[in-house]
């Protein structure tokens, strides 16, 4: 069974910067895709970024410039570098595990999910 466990949110001022990390286990890490998507109260579950297993990278235009997307296939990690983060930044974020080493925004090519970890951004 795959796990992924996300941690790094918290509370930060605008224009700050957080990083967050998703250890993931249960499989082949290097050989799929990993994404990370969040949720604001009230809202759908959004597409953020993805890297694909051959480390390919798309982002969401609402982040594109501040937030960079990472992985390390030697201790299954994969990171969230957020910067220059906005209020409506604000929201839960999910690390989540693709079907195959490709995976875009939809949802439905992702088929392992973490449990999520807040980041809240104050104005």
């Amino acid at each position: 069974q795959v796990q992924l466990v996300e941690f790094g949110g918290g509370l930060v001022q605008a224009g700050g910067s957080l990083r967050l990390s998703c250890a993931a286990s249960g499989r082949a890490f290097s050989n799929y895709a990993m994404g990370w998507f969040r949720q604001a109260p009230g809202k759908e579950r959004e597409f953020v970024t993805t890297i694909r297993s051959n480390g390919n990278t798309d982002y969401a235009d609402s982040v594109k410039g501040r937030f960079t997307i990472s992985r390390n296939n030697a201790n299954d990690m994969v990171y969230l570098q957020m910067n220059s983060l906005k209020p409506e930044d604000t929201a839960v974020y999910y690390c989540a595990a693709g079907r195959t080493g490709w995976a875009s925004f939809n949802r439905d090519e992702y088929v392992y999910w973490g449990q999520g970890t807040q980041v809240t951004v104050s104005s």
